[in-house]
């Protein structure tokens, strides 16, 4: 993409109803505009990085076995009434009437419309397990949407709902999830911490939320440091397997993390040595549940079991906050000019600056790269406006793709370009053909 031809409304200045760093810097690197209180829209570069973020969330979750569909925004309340929550889950559902004066709701989260959905096509345990998923626009009324899409009214969510004929098969379905979220959350170049934490209006006695440590979280957190050094990596995970599955969230629910809802502090002093406790803040980005028949047995959500008896099904459901996650990303991963994105999530996998736009040389260089890096494979932002280097800098710093190339007269001379890290801020001098082959290698591993 070249600047020039780009839709990239950044901001000077940072404007005054921006509390946190992640608002702050999405309204400046011009990612998203509010609409109404809570609920933004989303500009050009912060669309590209919302769809990468939701592309590695299906990848993962189809990885697991995991089956995508699409449910609408707006539900039937009379859903609702049967599972008893459509006066139970307070004003943050946002209830309507239509025209029919029938009564609807923007849904909040879709328990009851999946559970409908299974109930109508599935009466045998031979049709089971499964999970179906959707990522999906929400919408909870807060009473005080802020921190930009920290804590919005409107936000895309992935959550996923599956189904077991037993407890035993529903608790495999629990921990496949929590690996396929561990991996997803790697990928984004984050660590998220699976803590145990309440269910809350879900319910369900089993759950665990995913936190990403940033003094900014809205919860505060107790862990044990050791849970930091875990990674999955490149580890191959056969998620059909209860046993496989089961051992790794052993391996990382065996040390204490937990939220301040959850938080024994006795137990805390008791498992964890002093000097690896740790207190600090977290941004919830996923959740888990396992709550038994909570829905299938009011609503009549049953199944044949091998015996021939007709049973309710045991259910869990499975959030990430897609929307939620950028700001996660920018919380964890930012510095004083701007963004930092982990290669996982970039708008763009590299920048290009030209110095001296005009110059034949220089323009030859650049168009010559952004050419050899489309082709392989790469999407560059090409910075070809007629503006000095510094505002070129400081809008790369800014937007913060993992690495720019920059072309000048002086270093075209000497037959090179200089790649940089945003991360690192280390520049090196190259050829353009060893910066192009750099840079896809770097995402070819990534």
């Amino acid at each position: 993409m070249r600047l020039s031809r780009y839709f990239l409304p950044v901001l000077k200045e940072t404007p005054a109803e921006a509390q946190i760093v992640s608002h702050r810097l999405m309204l400046r690197a011009g990612m998203i505009k509010q609409a109404a209180a809570g609920i933004y829209s989303w500009l050009p570069l912060g669309y590209r990085v919302l769809r990468r973020v939701e592309q590695i969330v299906h990848e993962e979750q189809q990885r697991a076995g995991h089956i995508p569909l699409l449910m609408p925004t707006l539900q039937s309340a009379d859903l609702w009434r049967e599972s008893g929550r459509y006066d139970a889950y307070g004003e943050e559902l946002l209830r309507i009437r239509d025209r029919h004066d029938r009564d609807m709701l923007y849904g909040p989260t879709n328990e009851e419309m999946i559970t409908d959905i299974f109930r109508s096509h599935v009466s045998s345990y031979r049709d089971l397990p499964l999970t179906l998923y959707h990522i999906q626009w929400k919408f909870r009324d807060e009473v005080r949407p802020r921190f930009g899409v920290m804590r919005g009214r409107e936000f895309l969510m992935k959550d996923g709902y599956n189904f077991d004929v037993d407890r035993d098969a529903a608790i495999h379905a629990y921990n496949r999830h929590m690996v396929s979220y561990l991996r997803t959350y790697e990928r984004m170049g984050l660590q998220a911490i699976p803590m145990r934490a309440a269910s809350g209006p879900i319910g369900g006695d089993d759950t665990h939320e995913f936190l990403v440590l940033a003094e900014t979280g809205e919860s505060e957190v107790f862990y044990d440091s050791a849970i930091t050094d875990l990674r999955l990596g490149d580890r191959v995970v056969d998620f059909d397997s209860r046993d496989e599955c089961r051992a790794i969230v052993d391996e990382w629910t065996a040390p204490y993390a937990r939220t301040d809802e959850t938080h024994d502090e006795a137990a805390f002093a008791e498992r964890v040595p002093t000097e690896r406790q740790r207190r600090s803040r977290g941004i919830e980005v996923g959740q888990i549940f396992y709550f038994g028949t909570k829905y299938s047995e009011p609503m009549g959500a049953l199944v044949t079991n091998d015996a021939g008896e007709r049973v309710p099904v045991h259910m869990g459901s499975h959030g990430i906050g897609v929307s939620r996650l950028l700001g996660a990303i920018i919380e964890a991963s930012h510095d004083e000019n701007g963004i930092i994105w982990p290669e996982g999530v970039t708008p763009f996998h590299c920048g290009i600056v030209n110095l001296r736009q005009g110059d034949a040389a220089t323009d030859a260089a650049c168009e010559q790269l952004y050419a050899t890096l489309t082709a392989r494979g790469l999407d560059p932002l090409y910075d070809d406006r007629d503006e000095r280097a510094g505002a070129k800098f400081a809008t790369m710093d800014l937007v913060g793709l993992p690495w720019r190339i920059t072309v000048g007269p002086r270093g075209l001379n000497a037959g090179k370009v200089e790649l940089t890290s945003r991360r690192t801020g280390r520049s090196e001098e190259m050829s353009l053909e060893d910066a192009v082959a750099r840079v896809a290698d770097i995402y070819a591993a990534a």
